[in-house]
């Protein structure tokens, strides 16, 4: 799978029953895990905003053009993660962001 420039994939692992998985992917691998497992729980992880994403970007080192290219994509991927049915944690606040991935992960496990 493409993404911008470079090519990715995802190993999946074979835990044993009751052992949770977090992966860390893009919303093609969202797409992937979605259709062999229904049931996962996907959570998108979103910048405040596509300035905030540009100057994290920025700020990492990355140069312009990479930056350009991520923001853009980043306008498809909330797209796909919300038609996905992803849950979405806007990472303004690192301890509030924490948490809610917490809750959230915690309120899946008493599901199953």
């Amino acid at each position: 799978m493409h993404f911008t420039d470079y090519r990715q994939g995802t190993p999946l692992p074979d835990p044993p029953e009751g052992t949770d998985i977090v992966l860390e992917i893009d919303v093609q691998g969202a797409t992937e895990i979605k259709g062999r497992f229904p049931d996962a729980e996907l959570i998108f992880v979103d910048a405040p905003s596509p300035d905030e994403q540009a100057r994290r970007l920025r700020e990492r080192g990355d140069p312009p053009d990479k930056v350009r290219q991520r923001v853009e994509k980043g306008v498809a991927e909330r797209d796909l993660g919300r038609r996905l049915g992803a849950r979405v944690v806007v990472n303004d606040d690192l301890d509030r962001a924490v948490a809610e991935l917490h809750q959230i992960i915690a309120d899946a496990r008493s599901r199953h």
